[in-house]
């Protein structure tokens, strides 16, 4: 398994984070509840704020992480904040200028690949034995999977950043 935030590549069958899915990209809870709401915003009439309250009972999603993953939405300028007595949030820009990249990666930070770190003697699940076996063929096998693992992140932004909000919203109706 090679991870990268905020999707996950799951290779390993009977899973239960992919309900035995082979090879399946995971969204993050966040990401998905911040796509949700965005959508959401989306289908409104433009430029009218809908309380948060609206979208969790609309969404069925739990309202304080929904007031967690609003949060960097306004930091990142996708939604706007707007106070009062009709106030709530809505989208900054068309939803046709918004990417499903730019959801996730206000919520869930930069999409990059990682592979996994080198094991440590301070690794409970490892041997020393392991280790130092393992650590022989670290250095010529570690550069080759960070490019891989790179290469599949910038593969999934690109695609990620092909997907508008109102491509969503289409599909969502």
């Amino acid at each position: 398994m090679f991870p990268f935030c905020p999707l996950t590549c799951m290779r390993s069958e009977g899973c239960p984070e992919t309900d035995g899915r082979d090879g399946s990209m995971k969204l993050t809870r966040a990401s998905s509840y911040a796509l949700h709401a965005v959508v959401h915003m989306a289908q409104q009439k433009a430029n009218v704020p809908v309380a948060s309250h609206d979208i969790a009972n609309e969404r069925g999603i739990p309202m304080r992480f929904l007031l967690k993953v609003l949060k960097p939405l306004v930091t990142h300028r996708i939604l706007l904040s707007v106070k009062g007595p009709h106030g709530g949030y809505r989208l900054a820009k068309p939803p046709s200028d918004i990417t499903m990249l730019d959801v996730i990666e206000a919520v869930d930070g930069t999409l990059r690949g990682y592979a996994p770190e080198r094991p440590t003697d301070k690794d409970d699940e490892f041997s020393p034995a392991q280790i130092k076996k393992f650590n022989q063929f670290w250095n010529s096998l570690q550069p080759k999977l960070e490019q891989v693992c790179g290469q599949t992140a910038e593969q999934t932004r690109k695609a990620l950043e092909k997907v508008k909000i109102s491509d969503l919203v289409n599909r969502s109706k």
